[in-house]
Protein backbone atom coordinates (compact mmCIF):
# COMPACT_ATOMS: atom_id res chain seq x y z
CA UNK A 1 0.00 0.00 0.00
CA UNK A 2 2.93 2.41 0.99
CA UNK A 3 4.23 1.92 -2.85
CA UNK A 4 1.28 3.70 -4.03
CA UNK A 5 1.54 7.40 -4.27
CA UNK A 6 -2.30 8.82 -3.77
CA UNK A 7 -4.46 10.99 -1.74
CA UNK A 8 -6.62 7.54 -0.90
CA UNK A 9 -5.61 3.84 -1.29
CA UNK A 10 -7.15 0.98 -0.38
CA UNK A 11 -6.07 -2.94 -0.59
CA UNK A 12 -9.09 -5.30 0.11
CA UNK A 13 -8.05 -8.94 0.23
CA UNK A 14 -10.51 -12.10 0.66
CA UNK A 15 -8.12 -15.71 1.22
CA UNK A 16 -10.78 -18.78 1.49
CA UNK A 17 -12.89 -16.06 3.06
CA UNK A 18 -10.82 -14.03 5.24
CA UNK A 19 -10.58 -10.44 4.45
CA UNK A 20 -7.61 -8.38 5.16
CA UNK A 21 -8.68 -4.73 4.59
CA UNK A 22 -5.94 -2.11 4.53
CA UNK A 23 -6.09 1.59 4.12
CA UNK A 24 -4.41 4.87 3.59
CA UNK A 25 -2.94 7.84 1.32
CA UNK A 26 -1.36 11.08 1.46
CA UNK A 27 -4.31 12.72 2.28
CA UNK A 28 -5.32 13.25 5.78
CA UNK A 29 -8.56 11.16 7.39
CA UNK A 30 -11.56 12.01 6.65
CA UNK A 31 -14.67 11.86 8.42
CA UNK A 32 -15.82 8.69 6.53
CA UNK A 33 -13.22 5.01 7.12
CA UNK A 34 -12.10 5.09 3.36
CA UNK A 35 -13.28 1.34 3.02
CA UNK A 36 -16.82 2.50 3.74
CA UNK A 37 -17.03 4.79 0.67
CA UNK A 38 -17.85 3.90 -2.69
CA UNK A 39 -14.95 4.31 -5.27
CA UNK A 40 -15.69 4.58 -9.22
CA UNK A 41 -14.34 1.32 -10.89
CA UNK A 42 -14.10 2.57 -14.60
CA UNK A 43 -14.03 -0.04 -16.86
CA UNK A 44 -13.69 -2.71 -14.50
CA UNK A 45 -17.93 -2.17 -14.37
CA UNK A 46 -17.63 -4.56 -17.57
CA UNK A 47 -16.90 -7.48 -15.45
CA UNK A 48 -20.55 -6.63 -13.83
CA UNK A 49 -21.81 -6.69 -17.21
CA UNK A 50 -20.44 -8.98 -18.73
CA UNK A 51 -21.73 -11.72 -15.84
CA UNK A 52 -25.50 -10.05 -16.66
CA UNK A 53 -24.87 -11.12 -20.49
CA UNK A 54 -24.02 -14.94 -19.05
CA UNK A 55 -27.15 -14.57 -17.11
CA UNK A 56 -29.10 -13.70 -19.30
CA UNK A 57 -27.79 -16.61 -21.99
CA UNK A 58 -28.43 -18.85 -19.47
CA UNK A 59 -31.58 -18.07 -18.91
CA UNK A 60 -32.18 -18.20 -22.78
CA UNK A 61 -33.83 -14.73 -23.09
CA UNK A 62 -31.26 -14.07 -25.63
CA UNK A 63 -27.74 -16.05 -26.94
CA UNK A 64 -24.24 -14.86 -27.93
CA UNK A 65 -25.14 -15.30 -31.42
CA UNK A 66 -27.61 -12.54 -31.58
CA UNK A 67 -27.03 -9.28 -34.29
CA UNK A 68 -27.31 -6.44 -31.71
CA UNK A 69 -28.62 -3.66 -34.74
CA UNK A 70 -31.14 -6.09 -35.05
CA UNK A 71 -32.39 -6.39 -31.36
CA UNK A 72 -31.82 -2.55 -31.19
CA UNK A 73 -33.62 -1.53 -34.78
CA UNK A 74 -36.05 -4.62 -35.45
CA UNK A 75 -37.02 -3.03 -39.04
CA UNK A 76 -33.14 -3.13 -39.78
CA UNK A 77 -32.00 -6.64 -41.43
CA UNK A 78 -28.68 -7.98 -40.14
CA UNK A 79 -26.26 -8.07 -43.24
CA UNK A 80 -24.00 -10.23 -43.95
CA UNK A 81 -21.44 -10.25 -41.13
CA UNK A 82 -23.28 -8.42 -37.85
CA UNK A 83 -21.73 -7.65 -34.50
CA UNK A 84 -23.43 -9.94 -32.52
CA UNK A 85 -23.60 -9.47 -28.70
CA UNK A 86 -20.80 -11.88 -27.87
CA UNK A 87 -18.53 -9.67 -29.88
CA UNK A 88 -19.37 -6.67 -28.49
CA UNK A 89 -18.38 -7.69 -24.96
CA UNK A 90 -14.99 -9.69 -26.23
CA UNK A 91 -14.23 -6.18 -27.96
CA UNK A 92 -14.01 -7.99 -31.21
CA UNK A 93 -16.91 -5.68 -32.91
CA UNK A 94 -14.61 -3.93 -35.14
CA UNK A 95 -15.76 -1.28 -33.36
CA UNK A 96 -13.40 1.69 -32.10
CA UNK A 97 -12.63 2.64 -28.48
CA UNK A 98 -15.21 5.21 -29.41
CA UNK A 99 -17.21 7.13 -31.52
CA UNK A 100 -15.75 9.33 -33.85
CA UNK A 101 -17.98 12.22 -33.12
CA UNK A 102 -17.29 11.47 -29.24
CA UNK A 103 -14.09 13.16 -29.13
CA UNK A 104 -15.18 16.89 -30.57
CA UNK A 105 -17.94 17.29 -27.71
CA UNK A 106 -15.40 15.55 -24.72
CA UNK A 107 -12.35 17.47 -25.43
CA UNK A 108 -13.08 20.39 -23.53
CA UNK A 109 -14.15 18.32 -19.98
CA UNK A 110 -11.33 15.49 -20.85
CA UNK A 111 -9.92 15.88 -17.33
CA UNK A 112 -13.13 16.24 -15.40
CA UNK A 113 -15.92 14.59 -17.31
CA UNK A 114 -16.05 13.69 -20.93
CA UNK A 115 -18.73 11.22 -20.83
CA UNK A 116 -21.49 13.17 -19.56
CA UNK A 117 -22.54 14.95 -22.50
CA UNK A 118 -23.12 11.62 -25.05
CA UNK A 119 -26.68 10.87 -24.01
CA UNK A 120 -27.84 7.26 -24.81
CA UNK A 121 -29.90 7.66 -27.73
CA UNK A 122 -26.31 9.20 -29.56
CA UNK A 123 -24.34 6.01 -28.79
CA UNK A 124 -27.10 4.22 -30.31
CA UNK A 125 -27.21 6.16 -33.59
CA UNK A 126 -23.33 6.07 -33.43
CA UNK A 127 -23.11 2.48 -33.36
CA UNK A 128 -25.90 1.81 -35.98
CA UNK A 129 -24.26 4.25 -38.73
CA UNK A 130 -20.73 2.50 -37.69
CA UNK A 131 -19.01 0.99 -40.71
CA UNK A 132 -16.24 -1.03 -38.54
CA UNK A 133 -12.95 -1.29 -40.18
CA UNK A 134 -12.38 -4.82 -39.64
CA UNK A 135 -15.04 -7.75 -39.69
CA UNK A 136 -16.54 -8.63 -36.75
CA UNK A 137 -14.85 -11.81 -34.72
CA UNK A 138 -11.61 -11.14 -36.29
CA UNK A 139 -9.30 -8.47 -34.60
CA UNK A 140 -9.28 -7.54 -30.56
CA UNK A 141 -9.63 -4.39 -30.17
CA UNK A 142 -10.36 -2.85 -26.60
CA UNK A 143 -14.03 -0.90 -26.93
CA UNK A 144 -15.54 1.15 -24.71
CA UNK A 145 -17.87 2.05 -27.03
CA UNK A 146 -18.94 -1.87 -27.98
CA UNK A 147 -19.60 -2.73 -24.03
CA UNK A 148 -21.92 0.54 -24.19
CA UNK A 149 -23.75 -0.35 -27.12
CA UNK A 150 -24.51 -3.76 -25.39
CA UNK A 151 -25.62 -2.42 -22.36
CA UNK A 152 -28.31 -0.14 -24.69
CA UNK A 153 -28.89 -3.95 -26.92
CA UNK A 154 -29.88 -5.48 -23.61
CA UNK A 155 -32.08 -3.25 -22.71
CA UNK A 156 -34.10 -2.67 -25.60
CA UNK A 157 -34.15 -6.85 -26.20
CA UNK A 158 -35.97 -7.16 -22.39
CA UNK A 159 -37.75 -4.37 -22.35
CA UNK A 160 -36.08 -3.42 -18.85
CA UNK A 161 -33.84 0.03 -18.55
CA UNK A 162 -30.11 -1.25 -18.12
CA UNK A 163 -30.05 -0.04 -14.60
CA UNK A 164 -32.97 -1.76 -13.12
CA UNK A 165 -31.33 -4.73 -14.88
CA UNK A 166 -28.02 -5.15 -13.52
CA UNK A 167 -29.52 -4.64 -10.37
CA UNK A 168 -32.38 -6.92 -10.55
CA UNK A 169 -30.15 -9.73 -12.05
CA UNK A 170 -26.58 -9.06 -11.00
CA UNK A 171 -26.60 -6.67 -8.11
CA UNK A 172 -29.33 -8.35 -5.99
CA UNK A 173 -28.74 -11.83 -5.99
CA UNK A 174 -25.39 -10.83 -5.15
CA UNK A 175 -26.15 -8.72 -1.82
CA UNK A 176 -24.48 -5.46 -3.36
CA UNK A 177 -27.30 -3.43 -3.13
CA UNK A 178 -25.88 -1.52 0.21
CA UNK A 179 -22.46 -0.94 -0.85
CA UNK A 180 -23.17 -0.17 -4.81
CA UNK A 181 -24.72 2.53 -7.16
CA UNK A 182 -24.21 2.94 -10.73
CA UNK A 183 -24.58 6.45 -10.56
CA UNK A 184 -23.05 9.45 -7.91
CA UNK A 185 -25.30 9.53 -4.12
CA UNK A 186 -22.73 12.36 -2.60
CA UNK A 187 -20.12 13.79 -0.18
CA UNK A 188 -19.63 11.29 2.32
CA UNK A 189 -20.60 8.32 0.69
CA UNK A 190 -18.78 8.21 -2.42
CA UNK A 191 -14.63 8.85 -2.67
CA UNK A 192 -13.27 12.27 -4.54
CA UNK A 193 -11.21 11.32 -6.99
CA UNK A 194 -8.17 13.48 -7.95
CA UNK A 195 -6.17 14.51 -11.13
CA UNK A 196 -2.75 13.06 -11.50
CA UNK A 197 -0.82 15.53 -9.65
CA UNK A 198 -2.75 14.08 -6.92
CA UNK A 199 -4.21 17.57 -5.36
CA UNK A 200 -6.53 19.01 -7.60
CA UNK A 201 -10.33 17.06 -6.88
CA UNK A 202 -12.36 15.94 -9.81
CA UNK A 203 -15.91 16.21 -10.05
CA UNK A 204 -18.46 13.01 -9.88
CA UNK A 205 -18.20 10.61 -13.06
CA UNK A 206 -21.37 10.89 -14.90
CA UNK A 207 -21.03 8.40 -17.97
CA UNK A 208 -23.44 9.42 -20.04
CA UNK A 209 -24.44 6.77 -22.41
CA UNK A 210 -21.87 4.52 -21.75
CA UNK A 211 -23.21 3.04 -18.27
CA UNK A 212 -22.33 -0.45 -18.95
CA UNK A 213 -18.66 0.35 -20.04
CA UNK A 214 -18.41 2.24 -16.55
CA UNK A 215 -20.70 3.32 -14.57
CA UNK A 216 -20.44 0.81 -10.94
CA UNK A 217 -19.19 2.33 -8.08
CA UNK A 218 -19.02 0.52 -4.83
CA UNK A 219 -17.13 -0.11 -1.58
CA UNK A 220 -14.21 -2.15 -1.23
CA UNK A 221 -16.36 -5.01 0.42
CA UNK A 222 -19.30 -5.05 -1.70
CA UNK A 223 -16.32 -5.76 -4.24
CA UNK A 224 -14.49 -8.32 -2.68
CA UNK A 225 -18.16 -9.83 -2.02
CA UNK A 226 -18.47 -9.73 -6.24
CA UNK A 227 -15.22 -11.68 -6.40
CA UNK A 228 -15.62 -13.96 -3.50
CA UNK A 229 -18.67 -15.57 -5.77
CA UNK A 230 -16.15 -15.90 -8.85
CA UNK A 231 -14.37 -18.09 -6.59
CA UNK A 232 -17.21 -19.88 -4.98
CA UNK A 233 -19.92 -20.07 -7.81
CA UNK A 234 -21.72 -23.03 -6.63
CA UNK A 235 -22.76 -21.11 -3.49
CA UNK A 236 -24.67 -18.14 -5.34
CA UNK A 237 -27.86 -17.72 -7.37
CA UNK A 238 -25.78 -16.86 -10.30
CA UNK A 239 -23.52 -20.31 -10.33
CA UNK A 240 -24.19 -20.58 -13.89
CA UNK A 241 -23.31 -17.09 -15.13
CA UNK A 242 -20.45 -17.16 -12.80
CA UNK A 243 -18.76 -20.36 -13.72
CA UNK A 244 -19.46 -19.54 -17.61
CA UNK A 245 -17.37 -16.08 -16.94
CA UNK A 246 -14.50 -18.21 -16.35
CA UNK A 247 -14.28 -19.64 -18.96
CA UNK A 248 -11.70 -18.62 -22.14
CA UNK A 249 -12.94 -17.68 -25.34
CA UNK A 250 -10.29 -16.41 -27.27
CA UNK A 251 -6.60 -15.90 -27.10
CA UNK A 252 -4.57 -12.53 -27.39
CA UNK A 253 -1.18 -11.28 -26.73
CA UNK A 254 2.35 -12.10 -27.39
CA UNK A 255 2.68 -15.93 -28.36
CA UNK A 256 -1.17 -16.24 -27.44
CA UNK A 257 -0.59 -16.86 -24.09
CA UNK A 258 -3.36 -14.71 -22.28
CA UNK A 259 -6.81 -15.35 -22.72
CA UNK A 260 -10.07 -13.16 -22.31
CA UNK A 261 -13.64 -14.51 -20.88
CA UNK A 262 -17.04 -12.75 -21.58
CA UNK A 263 -15.90 -10.83 -18.78
CA UNK A 264 -11.74 -11.08 -17.70
CA UNK A 265 -8.68 -10.90 -18.66
CA UNK A 266 -7.39 -14.29 -17.77
CA UNK A 267 -3.25 -14.83 -17.43
CA UNK A 268 -0.68 -17.46 -16.17
CA UNK A 269 0.14 -16.74 -13.58
CA UNK A 270 2.69 -18.83 -10.49
CA UNK A 271 1.60 -21.75 -9.72
CA UNK A 272 -2.12 -20.90 -11.31
CA UNK A 273 -3.96 -18.49 -13.04
CA UNK A 274 -5.74 -15.45 -12.51
CA UNK A 275 -8.71 -13.56 -13.65
CA UNK A 276 -8.54 -9.93 -13.79
CA UNK A 277 -9.56 -5.93 -15.08
CA UNK A 278 -8.71 -2.42 -14.23
CA UNK A 279 -10.79 0.22 -14.45
CA UNK A 280 -9.83 4.37 -14.09
CA UNK A 281 -11.73 7.52 -14.37
CA UNK A 282 -10.79 11.24 -14.15
CA UNK A 283 -9.47 10.84 -11.20
CA UNK A 284 -9.72 7.60 -9.65
CA UNK A 285 -8.40 3.93 -10.43
CA UNK A 286 -9.05 0.56 -9.54
CA UNK A 287 -8.21 -3.17 -10.02
CA UNK A 288 -10.19 -6.01 -9.59
CA UNK A 289 -9.04 -9.90 -9.63
CA UNK A 290 -8.82 -13.11 -8.37
CA UNK A 291 -7.80 -16.79 -8.17
CA UNK A 292 -9.34 -19.57 -8.03
CA UNK A 293 -6.31 -22.12 -7.56
CA UNK A 294 -5.08 -20.55 -4.50
CA UNK A 295 -9.05 -19.15 -3.19
CA UNK A 296 -7.81 -15.34 -3.36
CA UNK A 297 -9.32 -12.06 -4.22
CA UNK A 298 -7.72 -8.46 -4.31
CA UNK A 299 -9.40 -4.86 -4.69
CA UNK A 300 -7.01 -2.46 -5.30
CA UNK A 301 -8.15 1.16 -5.33
CA UNK A 302 -7.15 4.78 -5.34
CA UNK A 303 -8.55 8.42 -5.79
CA UNK A 304 -5.68 9.86 -8.02
CA UNK A 305 -6.16 9.66 -11.96
CA UNK A 306 -4.18 7.00 -13.73
CA UNK A 307 -0.40 7.50 -15.68
CA UNK A 308 2.06 6.09 -17.02
CA UNK A 309 3.51 6.34 -13.59
CA UNK A 310 1.08 5.00 -11.38
CA UNK A 311 1.91 1.52 -9.12
CA UNK A 312 -1.28 0.96 -8.28
CA UNK A 313 -2.18 -1.63 -11.59
CA UNK A 314 1.55 -2.46 -11.16
CA UNK A 315 1.77 -3.25 -7.32
CA UNK A 316 -1.94 -5.26 -7.39
CA UNK A 317 -1.06 -7.43 -10.45
CA UNK A 318 2.04 -8.52 -9.02
CA UNK A 319 0.33 -9.31 -5.96
CA UNK A 320 -2.53 -11.66 -7.34
CA UNK A 321 0.12 -13.22 -9.66
CA UNK A 322 2.23 -13.96 -6.62
CA UNK A 323 -0.05 -15.44 -4.50
CA UNK A 324 -0.42 -19.11 -4.63
CA UNK A 325 -1.50 -21.61 -2.08
CA UNK A 326 1.12 -23.71 -0.41
CA UNK A 327 0.42 -26.98 0.99
CA UNK A 328 1.32 -26.75 4.96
Amino acid sequence: MRSVDAPDVVFALSRHGERAVRSGGTAPPGPVPRDALRYEIGSASKTFTGLLLADLIHRRVLTGNDPAASLLDPARPPGPRPATLAHLITHTSGLPPLPADFYPQALPRWSTNPYARYPPERVVRAFLRARPRHRPGTRWRYSNFGVAVLGHTLAAATGTPWEHLLTERVLRPLGLLDGTALRPTGPGVDATGHRADGTTPTPPLYIGGFQAAGAVRATPGDLLTFLEAHLRPDASPLAPALTEVRRPVLRRGWNHAHTHTMAWFHHPAHGGSMYFHMGATSGQTAFLGFRPDSGTALVALSTRRHSRADTLVPTAYALLGSSKDHPC
